[in-house]
């Protein structure tokens, strides 16, 4: 079975582990198509080995050969450890600092097959978000992790641990790069073949910085996405009766079924992957489940008419389930749907992201490997047929929007009708949640921050849920202006709801839209519980990379950014930057998350409280910029809201100060004078 002490002694190398190969009891990976030429082919098998003293090397350059062959990546399955991957308490790690058991912690969550979505091949979510590029990473890195003091810092370059290097305690004890490539190199195809040889890798966002904490990480997000499309759409505030279709329930997208539960609407969610389906069922995440589009029909016919709360989890094609709704709107004239979105991994379309309608889910696994231009030309033609349907809808009332996972980009590059007249190239017939929803939220500061009881103890979670709601009670109490006023109802309903909604997977965290001052009011108190003894072990303080600073994607969580600087990435990297010399315990920057490699710079960071003085103070500075960097960003390319918003914390804030916009009240001086 293996224990902790084990995973922390190194490489098991005298006697090798057995080669047990592929477990059949897990979903695995799609098979890639790297396309290497012999010569990068020895050099990804050289590369491999390198792990390994060469006198194993002959032994396992026949395996790994073999792997390279068949998957396109060389995973090294018979290093994938026999233990039961999931987070242990802090105190069973076999460490030398609490820092470095708290990151194998989080490692390790993100490796727990109730979380990871392909745990084998090292895949927390989203298709290709890595924890590591191979099994032997695994190895190592729990190996310095176990041996790190307080003087040293462990360097990850794209999922290799580069080592420990000598620093200090003020320093972060992990820093992390993923995907860091060249931008004039950095395309899909390049980056197939890079990841393919061992030298880069696709993190996501917070596969690869180690701060995944299930589909609660993006639920909360959702409900507010949800809740806030009712009340700009259909301008209410209840949402019994109304129906919300979308699509995937893999990864992070399986957060849109208890979304809907909570949130009071009617949830229909297409999934093709059988076992995904059912992991989300089991797990409590969706009510029911059919493979028949006239059951599914019937059923959101039913729930829509007696305005009942509904997940409803359709085995199958979404494409089949948005013509089916059309059909229905054609022969009945009855529009049954309100709301639409689509969460399938588009930032990923060509390598199982997302599967055509025209074939099978097997089919289709058998061709991208096989026949991948082939696979390709399906996956656009079934992206035109999706858009149409929805069009369709639309024209008559429903309301869709993108949900930032490049399903519009990849649908316009595949010739569907997405295009906006007049529009810049951010814009699309339709809007992400970010430019009508989510960016408003932003730009008061707010976003997923979110913590990680490092006990495992489900009291600790409940104590630090009345910490947050106790601490937002007081905020309002001493005064907030209304939409932030709004946002603390709103989050407040959220956690006072959360353990009736089992929101839990993997470990005991909690996910919770704040801003500046809640983060640093919450974090304050927790650490101040810890010292007090009220929490029993350290709790790691992080948040999504999909954040008011942490991010810059121009489809996406910079997507209502019109000063021009939406494809600028000073933000994100500024941001990791800026963590690491506040105190975060640890930083990553990454290229690709949520839309795609190539599309978005994004970063994250875990900050231990352990109760002292140190880490509050830690925390009152690394929050502080955390937030204030974006919201400076976002009012100096000319949102009112973050005006506001930054201008409110330099008045709280002394020493902050930041460079404000005079705004072109008159603006046909500008045309005048162009034209002098």
């Amino acid at each position: 079975m293996g224990s902790l002490k084990e995973i922390c002694g190194g490489l098991p190398l005298h006697p090798l582990p057995e080669n047990r190969g592929r477990k059949k009891e897990v979903p695995h990976v799609p098979v890639r198509t790297p396309n290497l030429t012999a010569q990068e082919e020895k050099l990804a098998l050289q590369n491999a080995l390198r792990y390994f003293p060469p006198d194993i090397h002959k032994e396992l350059a026949l395996e790994f050969a073999d792997e390279l062959k068949h998957y396109g990546h060389i995973y090294m399955y018979r290093f994938c450890p026999e233990i039961e991957m999931r987070a242990y308490p802090i105190e069973e790690y076999p460490c030398k600092t609490k820092p470095a058991a708290a990151i194998m912690h989080m490692i390790m969550n993100n490796l727990d097959p109730s979380v990871a979505q392909f745990p084998q091949e090292l895949v927390t979510y989203g298709g290709n978000g890595q924890v590591f590029s191979n099994w032997a990473q695994f190895w190592l890195v729990m190996h310095y992790l176990s041996e790190m003091t307080e003087e040293q810092t462990l360097v990850m370059y794209s999922g290799h641990p580069l080592g420990l290097f000598p620093s200090h305690q003020y320093a972060p004890r992990l820093i992390i790069t993923n995907g860091m490539v060249i931008p004039n190199y950095s395309s899909r195809n390049e980056y197939e073949k890079m990841f393919a040889m061992g030298v880069t890798m696709y993190g996501q966002m917070t596969a690869g910085s180690y701060c995944y904490i299930g589909p609660q990480g993006i639920v909360h997000g959702t409900v507010l996405t949800v809740l806030n499309a009712g009340r700009r759409y259909l301008g209410v505030e209840d949402l019994a009766g109304k129906v919300f279709v979308t699509s995937g329930l893999g990864g992070m997208s399986g957060a849109q079924a208890k979304a809907a539960v909570i949130a009071g609407c009617v949830g229909i969610i297409a999934e093709v992957n059988e076992a995904a389906l059912l992991k989300r069922y089991n797990q409590g995440w969706l009510m029911e489940i059919t493979d028949s589009l006239d059951h599914c029909i019937a059923r959101l016919r039913e729930a829509r008419e007696n305005k009942i709360t509904l997940s409803l989890g359709y085995h199958g094609n979404v494409v089949d389930l948005w013509e089916r709704l059309v059909y229905e709107l054609d022969t009945t004239g009855e529009q049954l749907i309100d709301l639409g979105s689509d969460q399938t991994s588009c930032h990923n379309p060509f390598s199982g992201g997302y599967y055509p309608v025209q074939i099978s889910f097997e089919e289709a696994n058998q061709l991208m490997a096989t026949n991948p231009g082939r696979f390709r030309a399906l996956v656009q033609e079934s992206l035109r047929r999706q858009v149409a349907a929805i069009n369709k809808l639309s024209d008559k009332g429903m309301f869709f929007w993108d949900y930032g996972n490049a399903f519009l980009l990849e649908a316009q590059r595949a010739g569907a009708d997405v295009k906006k007249t007049g529009a810049n190239k951010t814009e699309f017939r339709y809007p992400s949640y970010v430019q009508h929803i989510m960016g408003d939220i932003f730009s008061l500061g707010f976003g997923p921050f979110r913590w990680v009881c490092t006990s495992g103890d489900p009291q600790d979670l409940a104590a630090t849920d009345l910490i947050a709601t106790s601490v937002l009670e007081d905020a309002i109490h001493q005064g907030v202006s209304a939409a932030v006023k709004q946002q603390y109802h709103d989050n407040i309903r959220w956690i006072r709801e959360a353990g009736r909604h089992r929101l839990v997977v993997g470990s005991q965290a909690r996910i919770l839209y704040s801003d500046q001052k809640g983060r640093v009011s919450i974090a304050v108190a927790i650490n101040r519980a810890i010292a007090e003894k009220r929490i029993k072990a350290p709790v790691v303080l992080s948040r999504d990379h999909h954040d008011v600073s942490g991010t810059d994607s121009p489809y996406r969580e910079t997507s209502n950014i019109y000063d021009g600087s939406a494809f600028c990435a000073d933000m994100a990297v500024q941001n990791f930057v800026g963590d690491a010399v506040r105190g975060a315990t640890w930083v990553a920057l990454h290229n690709g998350g949520g839309v795609g490699w190539g599309e978005v710079i994004n970063g994250g960071f875990g900050l231990v409280l352990d109760g002292s003085a140190e880490a509050e103070e830690r925390a009152k500075m690394m929050l502080s910029w955390d937030v204030s960097n974006g919201v400076a960003r976002r009012c100096w390319s000319g949102n009112s809201n973050a005006y506001e918003t930054i201008c409110q914390a330099m008045e709280e804030t002394c020493k902050l100060q930041v460079t404000l916009p005079h705004q072109v009240v008159d603006e046909s001086i500008l045309e005048q004078a162009l034209h002098h």
